[in-house]
């Protein structure tokens, strides 16, 4: 099944998928709780040392296992829908297999790792990578990334989630003890992020890093965005029995806080020792599009540079992959003032270190990580309103932003933003759906301008951008 097969997917999830790729990096949720990185404290707590039962321990008929929901407090159906062989929802359990296609053991073979589908560069991410001595006896490494990739090793937890109640008092356990002996919190917005980056940009942790060199030898390019990548992972109803056990995270704050997370982690990796690889900075943080382009010598080359006014590098410097970046700055300018100024200064000295070498550029990466946490913190803690939406997208589409997008990345997580918050405006009742259908055409343009980097257009994509922003705005 291709991506054209899915018409049920908005334009936005397709392009997500399509930079996921074949042999991406399993969508949405993978563990390890990052550590050197800027872990928060309580996450890496949860998914500590535990020990992980396995996927069969979660998958009776009473409890994940069943073959549809039954509408009760749980659906039960979970292993089902993360099993799902065709659509993203079963993307974390066909992740170890990839590893045994052609495409994975071309990449194992030139890189000189062995089979893929055992080493542990590859490991990291496409399984439930625990540590021999942690493993139950049900645990499978075949499994792909399961369920305690995401919710924690269930060793300690898993017979309280289970019994629902105390056997003592027959009070009702609640999420917060379960959460005590080792679930992962995933309704906390920076906690689920942090849990999604370690697969979907990286860790410090073993086989949790996509190099150059692996990407050299077929690896896609890794992208993330935390609200769009919930939403296709999701295997849960937000019900009453949800609104009583845990809170409900507006998806315009989890899309904000997913942003200031990234280039948190962003920024921190690049300052540990895999920001550079020998006399070379480590390309992966780099726009692959500035490189990876058409070169034309001839009498009529042309030149597609621009001058971008977020990012003060020297003319032929390869820029610093700064999508996340401009996400970050125009939610923080409208949402949290407060911290945006710094971010924003913080952001332009750490590009202009580049040309000052490798020590300059690491410490302006830690005081801008510093910057973006600060961010997250003020993102995570506010409360939002009907509006957030419509003002977020109004200032991605506004000329201080607007003139940021002068390359293709940076273009391409703008517009899956603009269509992410319009869902948000949807699912949250502000815009109908049929309002919202009526301008699709004009979010579709804008991602007709970003359909391939070789035919990106920075001037056509700004203008379709506006207009689409132009369009959801007349609906406030």
């Amino acid at each position: 099944m291709t991506l054209a097969d899915m018409p049920d997917l908005s334009r936005g999830m397709r392009l997500a998928l399509r930079w996921a790729g074949l042999l991406a990096l399993p969508l949405v949720f993978a563990l390890s709780l990052f550590f050197q990185a800027g872990a928060a404290p309580q996450a890496r707590a949860a998914g500590g040392a535990g020990h992980y039962e396995g996927v069969a321990s979660c998958a009776g008929s009473t409890c994940h296992g069943r073959a549809e929901g039954n509408g009760e407090e749980v659906r039960q159906d979970e292993i089902a829908t993360w099993q799902e062989p065709s659509s993203p929802s079963g993307a974390h359990s066909r992740a170890y297999a990839v590893l045994g296609s052609p495409r994975g053991r071309q990449i194992a073979a030139a890189l000189g790792l062995g089979p893929a589908t055992s080493a542990k560069e590859c490991l990291g991410c496409h399984a439930t990578f625990a540590p021999a001595a942690q493993r139950g006896a049900r645990f499978q490494i075949s499994d792909g990334v399961g369920c305690e990739s995401c919710h924690g090793p269930s060793g300690n937890w898993i017979a309280s989630h289970y019994s629902l109640y105390e056997p003592d008092s027959g009070a009702k356990v609640t999420h917060a003890q379960n959460v005590a002996n080792g679930m992962v919190p995933l309704e906390n917005p920076q906690v689920r992020a942090q849990v999604c980056l370690d697969c979907h940009f990286g860790s410090t942790d073993s086989g949790q890093f996509v190099t150059h060199s692996m990407m050299a030898a077929g690896h896609p390019r890794v992208s993330f965005e935390l609200d769009l990548f919930s939403a296709l992972q999701q295997h849960h109803q937000v019900d009453a029995d949800y609104r009583a056990r845990k809170p409900v995270v507006d998806g315009v704050k989890l899309w904000a806080v997913g942003q200031a997370e990234a280039v948190r982690r962003q920024t921190r990796l690049f300052a540990t020792r895999l920001g550079s690889q020998g006399v070379f900075p480590e390309y992966y943080f780099f726009d692959c599009h500035s490189c990876h382009r058409p070169i034309n010598d001839g009498p009529n080359a042309t030149r597609t540079f621009e001058t971008n006014p977020g990012r003060p590098i020297a003319f032929g410097y390869a820029p610093f992959n700064d999508e996340n970046m401009i996400m970050l700055s125009a939610v923080g300018r409208v949402l949290a003032p407060a911290q945006a100024a710094g971010f924003d200064q913080a952001s332009m000295d750490f590009h202009r270190s580049m040309a000052s070498g490798r020590a300059d550029a690491a410490a302006a990466a830690g005081r801008l990580g510093d910057r973006a946490q600060a961010l997250s913190g003020a993102l995570a803690a506010r409360s939002y309103g009907g509006n957030d939406a419509f003002t977020v997208i109004a200032a991605i589409a506004a000329k201080a932003t607007n003139a940021r997008f002068t390359d293709y990345t940076g273009s391409a997580q703008a517009v899956m933003a603009v269509d992410t918050l319009l869902n948000a405006l949807v699912r949250d009742g502000r815009v109908t759906t049929g309002a919202a259908a009526g301008i699709r055409a004009d979010i579709n343009r804008a991602y007709a301008a970003v359909r391939s980097p070789q035919a990106y257009r920075p001037a056509e994509f700004r203008a379709a951008l506006g207009r689409a922003a132009a369009a959801i705005e007349a609906l406030r």
